[in-house]
């Protein structure tokens, strides 16, 4: 499998090169990935890629053929190229566990290593981060949305096909019951499902010839496509195909409210009590919060889920925020931090922990700088060790980091379930001592 060493910009080799000249590559640094602000409107994010990431970060190592590459492009000088082939990550990290959520200043990532080691992370955590974050924020609206009806992501066909299996994966861990796409059940273990499309309908003489087919293929439990011609007709002809044991019907187009409503009567007038109804067609929170009252089973969401539902990206950043005062082994970290206008950083290494009032409800994000914030007894720590000297210690599987969202989106405030445009949920609160430069 190729090392992913290359998914990275020049500019992180080139700051590798000047900085082994000059010898303070060798210098012990913190870098740390955060979002500034939520992207506007939201009232909380939730992390996903973290897994992801780890995966990759086991892989980053320099190949002869990438090393090269980059010599022969004049990208790194002979002496970098040496330091590139012999790469590993030996540092350490700690991270927010997948499927917490987070907020503006959420110390999401913390890596610590060399400058050397830590600099070449930079492109490859935001781009994983950024990603998968995206989607599970907006998969975690459309279930909140959808409440017990089952969300599925059908959204392959809508993005880079390497991101629709991230897209599926991030979806599962934020609620989402299952994906079209098969690479992300083989690779991750997201169940699958999928039917027919309206051009098997097509293919066939006739909707009954057709629904006669996937009924012999599939058994009745299957799910038919009844919108391709006639509705009133095609579930009619459905019911006729499969018996009133048929498991459900799907909706594509139209006034999906309105349809389901006459379909719905239509199958208990014929029967078919506990068909299903699942309704697809450029789905979103919203789209679906208008559904609740409609008498639907299910939800297909493709396009709206992959591109974060308007905020394809978080907004991640990946700063330095303490290094080492000399290139001595055993010098002190001192926090450094940008102060340039609308992008100033806070100087400092950061921990974290949830404010939880004694109800156990979420009162504040509290981000510790230099030192662990403090715990009044009810709090919860974030940060969990992901990776020491290089070793991966975080092995967590995608089902429990599926059911930490769960737990996290229920300890917030009843505000953070509101899909209208609004301030984040929880405040975000520094806890820094005077010797602490900011």
């Amino acid at each position: 499998m190729r090392s992913p060493a290359l998914l990275t910009d020049r500019y992180e080799l080139t700051m590798l090169q000047a900085s082994l000249r000059t010898g303070s590559a060798r210098r012990r640094a913190v870098f740390e990935l955060f979002a500034r602000q939520l992207p506007a409107g939201r009232r909380y994010g939730v992390v996903a890629g973290t897994g992801r990431f780890l995966d990759e970060l086991m892989r980053f190592s320099f190949s002869d053929e990438q090393v090269d590459w980059l010599l022969e492009r004049r990208v790194v000088d002979e002496p970098t190229a040496r330091w590139l082939a012999a790469y590993r990550f030996g540092g350490d990290v700690w991270g927010y566990p997948e499927g917490e959520t987070y907020f503006g200043g959420s110390p999401v990532l913390v890596v610590e290593a060399s400058f050397a080691e830590a600099v070449l992370l930079e492109t490859l955590a935001l781009s994983v981060f950024n990603h998968d974050s995206a989607v599970a924020s907006a998969a975690t609206r459309m279930t909140c949305a959808a409440g017990e009806r089952p969300c599925i992501e059908m959204g392959s066909r809508r993005t880079h096909e390497q991101a629709a299996v991230a897209s599926a994966r991030a979806a599962y861990l934020a609620g989402f019951a299952a994906t079209s796409n098969l690479e992300a059940g083989a690779r991750y273990g997201v169940p699958t499902t999928g039917t027919s499309a309206h051009a098997f309908t097509l293919l066939h003489d006739s909707e009954r010839e057709a629904f006669a087919s996937q009924v012999a293929a599939l058994g009745e439990q299957t799910t038919l496509l009844v919108d391709t011609y006639d509705v009133e007709a095609a579930v009619r002809t459905a019911v006729e195909v499969a018996g009133t044991g048929l498991g459900a019907v799907r909706l594509d187009s139209g006034d999906l409210v309105q349809t389901a409503t006459q379909v719905r009567r239509q199958l208990d007038g014929l029967g078919a009590h506990q068909t299903r109804i699942v309704v697809t067609g450029d789905l979103d929170e919203h789209a679906i919060a208008g559904l609740a009252a409609a008498p639907v089973d299910g939800y297909g969401v493709g396009t709206s889920l992959v591109t974060g539902s308007g905020h394809p990206t978080c907004g991640f950043v990946y700063k330095l925020v303490a290094r080492a005062a000399s290139d001595r082994a055993d010098a002190p970290l001192r926090g450094v931090a940008k102060t340039s206008p609308s992008k100033a950083t806070v100087a400092g290494r950061k921990w974290a922990l949830r404010r939880l009032g004694a109800d156990k409800v979420a009162e504040a994000e509290v981000v510790g700088v230099g030192q662990q914030p403090v715990d009044d007894g009810n709090d919860r720590p974030l940060l969990v060790e992901l990776v020491r000297g290089g070793e991966r210690r975080w092995h967590e599987s995608l089902d429990d980091s599926r059911a930490r969202h769960l737990r996290s989106r229920a300890e917030l405030p009843l505000a953070a379930y509101h899909l209208s445009r609004g301030e984040p949920a929880l405040r975000t609160v520094y806890e820094t001592p005077e010797e602490v430069p900011r």
